[in-house]
């Protein structure tokens, strides 16, 4: 069984935390704009940024291949979504499980 883990609801005073969530790039120059907002934006130390999951799943290799790249070349935490709608749960795990053979641990559905 997956056990979810929540952070606490931030008390006023707390420091603010922010993420970001990118679509896939659909072209190299769509990628290439893409990695220069990651890069700017990795000072500013997001808590986490995701990448979405196009419907029935129309983006996922592109998905795995960005949030893959994040991981490898920054030190932003970097979540994967999931599209569950329509999917069985076989296949959602089936997509989980491909994820995380390439080192995504961190899923947003």
């Amino acid at each position: 069984m997956n056990q979810f883990r929540f952070s606490r609801r931030p008390d006023i005073g707390d420091k603010v935390r922010v993420s970001f969530e990118f679509f896939p790039p659909k072209t190299d120059e769509m990628e290439a704009r893409l990695w220069e907002t990651v890069t700017r934006l990795e000072p500013l130390k997001p808590k986490f940024v995701s990448v979405t999951y196009g419907a029935g799943g129309s983006t996922r290799e592109r998905t795995a291949r960005t949030v893959k790249r994040i991981l490898t070349e920054t030190g932003i935490p970097a979540a994967a979504h999931l599209t569950c709608v329509g999917a069985t749960r076989d296949e959602v795990d089936a997509v989980i499980q491909d994820y995380k053979s390439i080192g995504i641990n961190r899923f947003v559905a």
